[in-house]
């Protein structure tokens, strides 16, 4: 499945749910999808708390599918390509180079 079909869903559902009316108790702004961006990546290191093993794949899956949707949001009401950001991004970190050691 590509992104823009991934985005079209998100945004359906969205607005399916009235978030991007004006008078909405939860506006879709690009602080306030940042702020549960950041919130719901925390939600993923609940699961890895008190130790190294995944205990429930089915709500780690949800949790990660949560931050997808937020920073696919982020991206599109902000006039982010994601995938374009992406492959630019790659392309920087090619010519990067990283240290081995971790002092």
């Amino acid at each position: 499945m590509d992104i823009k079909t991934l985005e079209r869903a998100m945004h359906d559902f969205v607005r399916s749910k009235g978030w991007y009316d004006p008078d909405s108790k939860r506006p879709q702004t690009p602080r306030n999808l940042a702020i549960s961006l950041v919130l719901e990546a925390s939600e993923i290191l609940e699961h890895f708390q008190w130790g190294d093993d995944i205990k429930n794949k089915a709500e780690f899956a949800g949790e990660l599918a949560d931050v997808m949707l937020y920073l696919l949001q982020l991206a599109s009401v902000t006039g982010i390509d994601l995938g374009e950001a992406v492959m630019a991004k790659l392309a920087v970190n090619y010519g990067r180079t990283w240290d081995n050691s971790i002092d």
